[in-house]
């Protein structure tokens, strides 16, 4: 069909495109079965699907749009990914912050920050950066997180608050949103003595946006603080999430070694009956050095 064109989009680039979109003059979101978004302009119109990362273009204007919205060239063949990436990826430079393990009664909570800039944006997708919870292979996970440390110019940080610490923090503080506020602060700040000019940080939305917000102002570090649902949309904080999670899954690999028995992932009753083992193994007092213990699974031990 002419006039129609099917592209390769990540998830990163799709969301900023919707984004660029909704404030664009002349286009109207519209409905379109299976689409992750879709959007209406004069003559042409344009859908994502998640599902196969495909975005359609297509009518009369359908040209115009990928060499005045896209910044491409339609030149008759779909175009080659790298060339996607113009105007749709955030390049400015910013820092980007998520967490691994919050759900998980086994196991740390690991926060990691990625700084990103308009020399390293682009190299952050090509390496596959998307939400690591999009990536169920943690084998692909190590080996994506090891080339985002050895990409220049792109400075990481990660903080693992294994179990015996984080039972001391809650317990000091008593929720779990300034636990997470004090270890998002502790990166960004952490970044920030590394990359002092860098003007901006994002993540995920908290339930409350001033803990996050005190956490930082209270380390007194001169970075505005964004935070928005799915975040990890934005590439910067999708390398974080997985330099996050390849923390978090080695260090689960290591400790269920350790151990001797399994350590399951999340809060079912497997995860219960997995505690009740560990109890029986070694004791009820280790289990403070494995397992978050304010989660409901500690009270159904018995």
């Amino acid at each position: 069909m002419p006039n129609q064109y099917t592209l390769p989009l990540s998830a990163a680039e799709a969301a900023a495109l919707q984004k660029k979109l909704s404030n664009r003059p002349g286009f109207s979101p519209a409905e379109r079965q299976y689409a992750d978004f879709c959007f209406e302009g004069k003559d042409v119109n344009v859908a994502y699907y998640p599902k196969k990362g495909k975005l359609l273009v297509q009518g009369r204007g359908a040209d115009e749009f990928l060499e005045f919205v896209l910044l491409i060239s339609p030149s008759g063949n779909a175009p080659a990914a790298d060339k996607i990436l113009n105007g749709l990826v955030d390049t400015t430079p910013h820092f980007g912050v998520d967490e691994s393990g919050k759900g998980d009664y086994f196991g740390p909570l690991v926060i990691a920050g990625v700084y990103s800039d308009e020399r390293s944006a682009h190299e952050l997708v090509r390496l596959g950066c998307r939400d690591s919870k999009q990536i169920s292979d943690d084998a692909r996970i190590g080996k994506i997180a090891a080339k985002i440390r050895a990409l220049p110019g792109v400075a990481c940080e990660v903080v693992c608050i294994g179990p015996s610490r984080y039972n001391e923090i809650y317990a000091s503080m008593g929720n779990l949103n300034k636990l997470l506020a004090w270890g998002h602060a502790r990166v960004i700040a952490a970044l920030h003595e590394r990359v002092p000019g860098c003007p901006r940080a994002l993540s995920d939305q908290f339930a409350n946006e001033w803990v996050l917000k005190r956490a930082l102002g209270q380390r007194h570090i001169p970075v505005q603080l964004e935070q928005r649902p799915r975040a990890e949309s934005d590439v910067a904080v999708a390398a974080a999430s997985i330099l996050a999670r390849e923390r978090f899954v080695r260090w689960m690999k290591e400790t269920s070694a350790a151990a001797g028995c399994e350590l399951p992932l999340g809060c079912s009753p497997r995860v219960t009956a997995a505690a009740r083992r560990f109890v029986e193994l070694h004791g009820r007092e280790r289990l403070a050095d494995v397992a978050k213990l304010h989660f409901k699974v500690t009270s159904q031990l018995g």
